[in-house]
C-alpha cells in the first residue's frame, strides 16, 4: 500500500484546495412578472412564469 514519505505541509495542502474557495454564489436575475430574484434561464419559483408565459399551472 502506498504511504506518504513526508507530512504534507499546510501551504501545499491549501494550494491544492484553493480552487474550491474561489467559487462564488450563483448570479440572480429579476423576474419581469413578479420582480422577485430568480436564477437566470429558469422558471420563477414565485410566479411560475418563464419568458412571459405561465409554464407550471398553479392550483386554485
Amino acid at each position: 500500500m502506498a504511504v506518504p514519505k513526508r507530512k504534507t505541509s499546510k501551504a501545499r495542502r491549501d494550494k491544492r484546495r484553493s480552487p474550491n474557495m474561489k467559487m462564488s454564489a450563483p448570479a440572480l436575475s429579476v423576474c419581469p412578472q413578479c420582480h422577485e430574484p430568480k436564477l437566470p434561464h429558469r422558471v420563477c419559483p414565485n410566479c411560475n412564469y418563464y419568458d412571459g408565459k405561465e409554464v407550471v399551472a398553479t392550483e386554485a
